[in-house]
């Protein structure tokens, strides 16, 4: 399969003519194609330009506000509530960074509810954008069912991922973010389209049979990694992201799609918390330094997030490669 090499700025231009042609206006459209590209960037391929015919559907469709304009409502003294009109969520989550923080610096800690809006992709930029203010962030959110509970043979959960990130004193904070599935969806999609295998752990097939093969497991079920501590992650985000925000269950999400076939309308819970009221903001810091120093001793090790930052150096100079399959659906879709 052929690949087309392009600039960071080359992907983000055409990712962004493509959702203005197809309905999105101009806020809308740069907030989608920053995050899109931030993915590329980080070599993320699964939250990639790999996602964009997706947000295309999504407008095209009707379902989704190509024009959303998100509104922040303080609900509690430690609780700030976004409304994304309808919207993807890449610009309810940038209008959502500032009234978060400084709810987390006035009160130690502030949770956030990103309400009404659609949410596909990946976590860890805004968990990184409050460890860059030097605040730790927790993030959840759910998707559509794609895994089955513990013991079950039926998709009812989403893969609902969890982000983290932790403030350093020198150099880009420590960042996680991962699914509560043994592998995210578009990994299971993109091995699906290059024609390779995934572990077995990935998931199951409609009867429940065990199999490696991606397509098998996208009729089927994907499963929790861990068995059911990974299935119990996955509830735990489903009412966290659902129930206690008033949104969708993944399955709820699904139902409203109405067979549509676009992305998961939902929400988002985050949680962002100030070191500075906890004690001296530095010396927390710093002790949290000894715990990756004595990670790093050991051989083998890195920490979460190393790879995205030093895949974002290799970008910046040799820019990013998508298949060529892609940048003509892609080049199709802008008309």
């Amino acid at each position: 399969m052929s690949d087309i090499n392009m600039t960071i700025k080359q992907a983000y231009d055409l990712t962004f003519s493509c959702l203005r042609q197809n309905g999105c206006n101009e806020e809308n459209a740069a907030a989608a194609a920053f995050r899109l590209t931030q993915a590329e960037a980080d070599m993320c391929q699964a939250h990639g330009l790999f996602r964009l015919p997706w947000y295309v559907g999504g407008v095209k469709s009707g379902r989704v506000n190509g024009s959303s304009k998100p509104s922040v409502k303080r609900l509690a003294a430690a609780v700030v509530k976004v409304d994304g009109d309808g919207g993807f969520a890449p610009l309810a989550q940038q209008v959502a960074h500032s009234p978060l923080a400084d709810c987390a610096r006035e009160n130690g800690i502030a949770v956030l509810a990103l309400t009404n809006m659609f949410h596909i992709a990946a976590m860890w930029p805004e968990v990184e954008a409050l460890a860059e203010d030097g605040l730790c962030g927790i993030a959840v959110t759910a998707s559509y069912p794609y895994v089955a509970p513990a013991g079950g043979l039926r998709a009812l959960f989403g893969t609902n991922p969890m982000g983290f990130s932790w403030p350093r004193p020198d150099g880009p904070p420590m960042v996680f973010d991962q699914a509560s599935s043994a592998i995210a969806r578009g990994e299971i999609q993109i091995a699906a389209r290059d024609g390779r295998q995934v572990p077995f752990s990935a998931g199951i097939g409609p009867e429940g049979q065990s199999t490696t093969d991606p397509e098998v497991v996208l009729q089927g079920a994907q499963l929790g990694f861990g068995g059911y501590k990974g299935a119990s992650l996955a509830m735990m985000v489903e009412l966290l992201a659902g129930p206690l925000i008033g949104e969708f269950l993944s399955f709820e999400a699904e139902a409203d799609d109405a067979g549509l076939g676009g992305p998961p309308k939902g929400g988002e819970l985050m949680i962002a918390i100030d070191p500075a009221r906890f004690g001296d903001a530095k010396e927390i810091i710093a002790h949290g330094e000894t715990l990756f120093q004595e990670v790093l001793k050991q051989e083998g090790t890195r920490l979460p997030g190393d790879r995205r930052f030093q895949s974002r150096e290799i970008t910046r100079h040799k820019g990013i490669n998508i298949p060529a399959s892609l940048y003509e659906e892609i080049v199709s879709l802008r008309g």
